[in-house]
C-alpha cells in the first residue's frame, strides 16, 4: 500500500514546513513489513460508516500499514478535534497547519458511529491543539462521555497529545473516566528535538505518572517507534522510565517513513530484535508488551485490552 502522500488535492502541500528539507530516499520494505492493499468489503462498509459520519481517523491520516486489516474487522481509530495539527514532528504523516474550529457535533457523531460498528472496544486519538486554552482536554471528555451513553457496552481507550503547558487539562480528560489512557513517548530522549521538537520527553512522563496518582486503577499505555537512530540500551531506558512511572502496557513498532521530507529511516529492525524487546519489557515488569514490525498503538487494540484485564486480575490473585 502507497504511504506517500506528498500534497492535498495534487495542489496544497500536506506538510509546509518540511517543503524545504531535502529529500531522503525512501527505502524498500523488507517482506517482513508488507501488507496487502485493502479491498475487503469489510474495509469498505467501515468506510462508508466513517464518511457517513464525518469523522477522521488516525488509520487514513497518519497512512497505517494495518488500515485493511483493522477496518474489514470494523476497528477503526476515531481522531477527534479535526485533521489539522498544529505541531510539526518529523515522523507524523498528519496534515499541519492552522485547525478548524471545534465541531460540537462531534461527540454524538463519534457515539453513533461506535454504537453502529457494535464495538466492544474503541479507540479515540487526535491531533494535537495547541491553539485551544485546554488543549482540546474538554472535548476529550465530551467523547468518553457521549459513549459511555450511547454505547455503555463499549471499553473506551484514548490516545492524547501531551497537552504541553495547558494547566488542569490533563486532569479533565482523567477524570472523564477512560478505560485505557494511553500517550506515546514515541522515541527516546536524544532524538527529541528532531523528532518530536514540539514536546518534551520528561513532561509527556509526567503526564503518564499523574494518571496513575489521579486514578491508580486506570490502565496506561504508551508506544515508541524504532528505526530512527535510538540505540538498544536507549529503549532499555525509557522501558525503565515508563515502568517507574507505572505504565501497565507498551507499544514498539517499526517506523515508517511516510514521504521524502519526513525523517529518513535509519535502519529496519529485524523481528528478532522486536521479539528480544519484548523478553525485556516483559522481565521489567510490564502487564502487556506488544513488540512487532506492524505494531502500532491501536492495532488488535480491542483484543490486547482483554489480555490486559487478565494479566492484571492474574497478578492481583
Amino acid at each position: 500500500m502507497a504511504t506517500i502522500i506528498d500534497t492535498i488535492g495534487g495542489e496544497k502541500p500536506r506538510h509546509p514546513e518540511k517543503q524545504k528539507r531535502e529529500d531522503s530516499p525512501i527505502l524498500r520494505k523488507p517482506e517482513w513489513i508488507r501488507v496487502k492493499a485493502p479491498v475487503s468489503r469489510g474495509y469498505a462498509a467501515t468506510r462508508e460508516i466513517v464518511r457517513s459520519k464525518n469523522l477522521h481517523t488516525v488509520c487514513e491520516e497518519a497512512a497505517c500499514p494495518n488500515i485493511g486489516e483493522c477496518w474489514d474487522k470494523k476497528h477503526a481509530t476515531m481522531m477527534i478535534m479535526g485533521d489539522t495539527c498544529t505541531r510539526a514532528c518529523a515522523f507524523c504523516n498528519v496534515k499541519t497547519g492552522l485547525p478548524a474550529p471545534l465541531d460540537v457535533n462531534e461527540p454524538g457523531n463519534v457515539a453513533d458511529a461506535v454504537a453502529e460498528m457494535g464495538l466492544n472496544h474503541v479507540v479515540i486519538t487526535s491531533v494535537d491543539r495547541d491553539d485551544l486554552e485546554d488543549g482540546g482536554a474538554d472535548h476529550f471528555a465530551k467523547v468518553v462521555k457521549a459513549i459511555r451513553a450511547r454505547a455503555p457496552g463499549t471499553t473506551i481507550e484514548i490516545l492524547t497529545p501531551d497537552f504541553l503547558r495547558k494547566d488542569g487539562a490533563a486532569e479533565i480528560v482523567i477524570d472523564s473516566k477512560p478505560d485505557v489512557f494511553n500517550h506515546n513517548l514515541e522515541t527516546v530522549p536524544r532524538l527529541y528535538l528532531s523528532i518530536r521538537p514540539g514536546a518534551r520527553y520528561y513532561n509527556s512522563m509526567r503526564l503518564l505518572e499523574k494518571v496513575k496518582e489521579r486514578d491508580p486503577t486506570m490502565f496506561t499505555k504508551s508506544g515508541i517507534m524504532v528505526g530512527l537512530g535510538e540505540t538498544r540500551e536507549e529503549v532499555m531506558q525509557v522501558m525503565d522510565d515508563m515502568r517507574s512511572a507505572g505504565v501497565d502496557f507498551i507499544t514498539i513498532g517499526q517506523y515508517l517513513q511516510p514521504t521524502r521530507k519526513h525523517a529518513p529511516i535509519d535502519r529496519f529492525v529485524h523481528p528478532d530484535e522486536f521479539k528480544s524487546y519484548e523478553t525485556l519489557a516483559r522481565a521489567k515488569g510490564f502487564l502487556m508488551v506488544s513488540s512487532s514490525p506492524l505494531t502500532r498503538s491501536s492495532h488488535h487494540a480491542g483484543e490486547d485490552f482483554a489480555r490486559l484485564q487478565a494479566a492484571r486480575a492474574a497478578k492481583g490473585a
